[in-house]
């Protein structure tokens, strides 16, 4: 079994989405900024963004997936278009049941990251979860195999996973930014044992690799 991990966006003031979350504006205000480092500097960060989609399965909060509550809009397929850049499973926590969404594959296979469980097919599914956080991680933890999981956000479900103990390694991307108001990360954690085991940076985001202490 692979470690639990997290790759999360962050303000420095705490922040991993800004307010008025919308379905023009999914971050809220403001928060496209925190993933600049991504897009304007994916060379130097190369290594950080490689991470954030290895792992051999995810799990997401409702509104990491989708803007609306409530039943399902069944058109809505996801934020990503045709093809998500997870390839694997991903889990996404709901209160409302929803049969599982295959999207379009790869034209070519690839190994799970890891071992896992061979050659899969390089599609994501997303795959709705409504008996709680722990099903979820039982139900990726099987479909990763030896890879690991990676819990994708958004704050309320990191929050979640951390309070839970659930979670291995917290990989932070600090943007230096102020959003002010939002989604805030650790919230209702409680003590948490974190150690620092890895820092780089550009001027645009500074990565903190933390261990967490079971």
């Amino acid at each position: 079994m692979g470690k639990v991990t997290c790759d999360i966006g962050i303000s420095v003031d705490g922040f991993v989405a800004g307010p008025n979350q919308r379905l023009d504006e999914p971050l809220g205000d403001g928060a496209e900024r925190l993933h600049r480092w991504m897009f304007e500097q994916p060379e130097a960060n190369a290594e950080a963004i490689e991470k954030i989609t290895a792992a051999g399965a995810f799990i997401m909060g409702r509104n990491m997936f989708a803007s609306g509550r409530g039943d399902w809009d069944l058109d809505w397929t996801g934020w990503w278009g045709d093809e998500p850049p997870y390839h694997a499973p991903v889990f996404v926590l709901t209160h409302y049941e929803r049969a599982p969404v295959p999207m379009k594959a790869p034209s070519e296979a690839r190994p799970l990251n890891g071992g896992g469980r061979g050659l899969e097919d390089g599609g994501t599914t997303f795959n709705f979860v409504t008996d709680g956080i722990e099903s979820a991680m039982a139900r990726a933890q099987e479909a990763a195999g030896d890879a690991d999981v990676a819990v994708a956000g958004g704050a309320q479900t990191v929050n979640q996973y951390l309070a839970a103990g659930l979670m291995d390694e917290l990989r932070l991307h600090v943007a230096p930014i102020v959003l002010g108001a939002g989604e805030r990360l650790f919230e209702d954690v409680g003590d948490l044992a974190l150690e620092q085991v890895a820092v780089s940076h550009t001027d645009l985001v500074t990565h903190v690799t933390y261990r967490v202490a079971s």
